[in-house]
């Protein structure tokens, strides 16, 4: 098994469950990143960006116990 691994906070889970979810597997968080989720709009000829939600995840690795 790999000693870092990424964590996607769902949709409809809070960041404090996905960290509870990483400690229960055995993974300290060591980094976070967050990225925005677009929808695309097309307004005739050209094409808006709407942002819909934030997007974050956890890297996690393996605590030594």
């Amino acid at each position: 098994m790999s000693k870092k691994q990424w964590f996607e906070v769902e949709e409809n889970e809070s960041i404090d469950n996905c960290l509870k979810r990483m400690a229960e597997l055995g993974y300290l968080p060591v980094r976070r990143m967050e990225e925005p989720v677009f929808k695309e709009i097309k307004e005739g000829s050209s094409v808006k960006r709407e942002p819909i939600r934030q997007k974050i995840r956890f890297q996690g690795m393996k605590s030594e116990q």
